[in-house]
């Protein structure tokens, strides 16, 4: 991402200082972009869920015919053990991609697999940081167009032209349909809405990756005794909710001030998700 100028790799069995190279140009990841990634996040003394997304990016190799060659528990160590002095808030990026072709070239060859870990120091956003999203006419793809069950590289692109597209018009990020033309998340992150002191959020259709951290908020909420619906929704049901706000991995909540025309007030249910997750990384430290 190279976001920050302090920047720690485990990459060839060891830990470098910086964005070292990882990637040779005839590698099949570099070239025909069988690449896959999962983000967590270390804060406040905290990494929440890392060994989910440890376990997650095994999975989304496989998803990918990549094999995954370290084991979850594994990778936790190799993580813990490099966050050491790096900084209070950090971005944790474990990555494979594919070395060497298969048949015709195209199929990855599943003998090698590149590994690496890119530990970024990267502040969390403020409590009141927020954002404004918009319509695109980009829509998300379908198991049957692309590897929507693995959290790969090469899905980006589309994302980047959602995000291209709304900061065109103004707007921080987009609402991104389905193929049915229904809300499947935002461009970078999983979404919800409140309605009357409930919570709604699209009901995951193998169109997107229904995330850790959006998996924690509903488990949170629903524990303090929050009415929440995965459902199917509408672009015309976020316009008549009275609290909109995202939910990834980066900044863990991030509230929604505008869809278009349409305001909201940061409310009661945004600020409840922020403090009922903080206290719940907490008290698992």
């Amino acid at each position: 991402m190279a976001i920050s100028n302090r920047i720690r790799t485990w990459f060839d069995g060891q830990w470098h200082e910086g964005d070292v190279p990882v990637m040779r140009a005839a590698d099949h990841g570099a070239w025909l972009g069988t690449t896959v990634f999962d983000g967590a996040r270390l804060f406040d003394g905290m990494t929440p869920d890392l060994d989910k997304h440890c376990a997650r990016i095994n999975r989304s190799a496989t998803a990918l015919m990549i094999r995954p060659t370290v084991e979850a528990d594994a990778m936790v160590d190799l993580i813990l053990e490099g966050l050491e002095g790096l900084g209070d808030a950090v971005y944790i990026r474990p990555m494979y991609w594919a070395i060497d072709s298969g048949p015709l070239g195209v199929m990855p060859n599943q003998d090698r697999t590149g590994f690496c870990i890119c530990l970024e120091a990267i502040p969390m956003a403020p409590p009141e940081a927020a954002t404004t999203v918009t319509t695109t006419r980009f829509r998300r793809p379908t198991l049957e167009t692309a590897v929507v069950n693995a959290k790969a590289g090469c899905l980006y692109p589309n994302n980047a032209r959602m995000l291209a597209e709304a900061q065109a018009k103004g707007f921080g990020n987009a609402l991104a349909c389905d193929s049915q033309g229904n809300v499947a998340e935002s461009a970078t992150a999983n979404v919800f809405m409140v309605k009357d002191g409930e919570v709604f959020t699209p009901i995951p259709n193998g169109t997107f990756l229904s995330g850790i951290t959006r998996a924690r908020h509903i488990d949170t909420l629903s524990r303090d005794g929050v009415r929440v619906h995965e459902t199917v929704l509408t672009l015309e049901d976020f316009r008549t909710a009275d609290e909109v706000f995202l939910s990834g991995n980066m900044s863990k909540v991030t509230p929604v001030t505008a869809f278009d025309d349409r305001q909201y007030q940061v409310g009661p249910v945004t600020r409840l998700v922020r403090e009922l997750y903080w206290d719940w990384a907490a008290s698992n430290r």
